[in-house]
């Protein structure tokens, strides 16, 4: 068995937890570090130059950590890899993230495009359930709720109800004007997107 055949599979987020993340690195005004020694130089300025605090977050040993860093391992396998790249994206431009985050919290919102099955619930009659294409701004409110809940490190599911129920402020009852006690869920995404 080899260094790198010891390797913690990368995690797996949800379509809406990556569907954020996507959202936070189209702020980004400088790109990230794409090699794996400057990915990893760069983490090792996060943890202050610690290679074992690096080597526990990557999953790998102190000695992976340390080859990468001296340039003598350029190709990391593709969970390392898959690793570098969300620790990496999840430390570059703190300050520029917060700001897009605080804005959207407070004044702009955020846009989202999903492709979903919605169904619903009301009083009366509605629509079936059926696979919709929505694009639709959300409030400040539910932006930051949203956000909040990420951070908190909320899961997939425990995010879901909170985006159907932004969107359907948005979309179908256009901000309480139309459909009163409209509830609207969304399953099986085929594509979600956020932007701030």
């Amino acid at each position: 068995m080899t260094i790198n055949d010891s390797q913690q599979p990368a995690p797996r987020r949800g379509k809406v937890l990556e569907a954020l993340a996507r959202a936070e690195r189209k702020v980004f005004t400088r790109p990230a570090p794409k090699s794996a020694k400057a990915q990893v130089k760069f983490l090792l300025t996060r943890t202050k130059d610690s290679a074992k605090e690096l080597a526990e977050r990557l999953g790998v040993s102190r000695r992976t950590v340390e080859r990468y860093r001296a340039g003598h391992l350029t190709k990391p396998q593709k969970k390392l890899q898959a690793a570098l790249v969300e620790e990496t994206e999840s430390e570059w431009q703190p300050q520029v993230r917060e700001q897009a985050r605080e804005q959207a919290a407070t004044s702009s919102g955020m846009m989202v495009e999903v492709t979903a099955y919605f169904g619903f619930a009301c009083k009366g009659s509605s629509d079936d359930g059926r696979e919709r294409t929505i694009t639709t701004p959300i409030s400040p409110t539910y932006a930051e709720q949203i956000l909040q809940l990420q951070e908190a490190g909320a899961t997939e599911e425990e995010l879901h109800p909170i985006v159907a129920e932004a969107i359907t402020e948005s979309y179908f009852t256009e901000w309480g004007t139309r459909a009163a006690g409209l509830r609207a869920d969304f399953t099986h995404i085929q594509s979600l997107d956020f932007r701030f």
